[in-house]
């Protein structure tokens, strides 16, 4: 079955970077599409950046376009998400998707913090 598992979450200072790591394991997502999404406290679970299979097309929210960079190794089965110019308001757990057969795919989540 597979699994996924974020890493690469941390304390970061504002204006900091940070890369994200999704590996999954139990089957291969190199078929599948992709996303990151995030849950701040108190707030809903919002999508952050998808990518396709081969990562030809790529979305973000407008709160991280040309900050974020999603991007895909599948001979690795790995997913990241390279963020720079971090700022308070991406704190927040990270989490990593896919959709197969109509079923949604999680990760636990990493937890990212934005703060001097």
């Amino acid at each position: 079955q597979l699994r996924l598992v974020e890493s690469g979450g941390g304390l970061v200072q504002p204006g900091g970077s940070l890369r994200l790591s999704c590996a999954a394991t139990g089957s291969s997502l190199d078929r599948y599409a992709v996303a990151w999404f995030r849950q701040a406290p108190g707030k809903e679970r919002e999508g952050v950046s998808c990518a396709t299979t081969r990562s030809d097309v790529t979305n973000y929210a407008d709160s991280v376009k040309g900050r974020f960079t999603i991007s895909r190794d599948n001979a690795k089965n790995m997913v990241y998400l390279q963020m720079h110019n971090l700022k308070p308001e991406d704190t927040a757990v990270y989490y990593c998707n896919t959709i197969r057969y109509g079923i949604n795919y999680w990760g636990k989540g990493t937890l990212v913090t934005v703060s001097s």
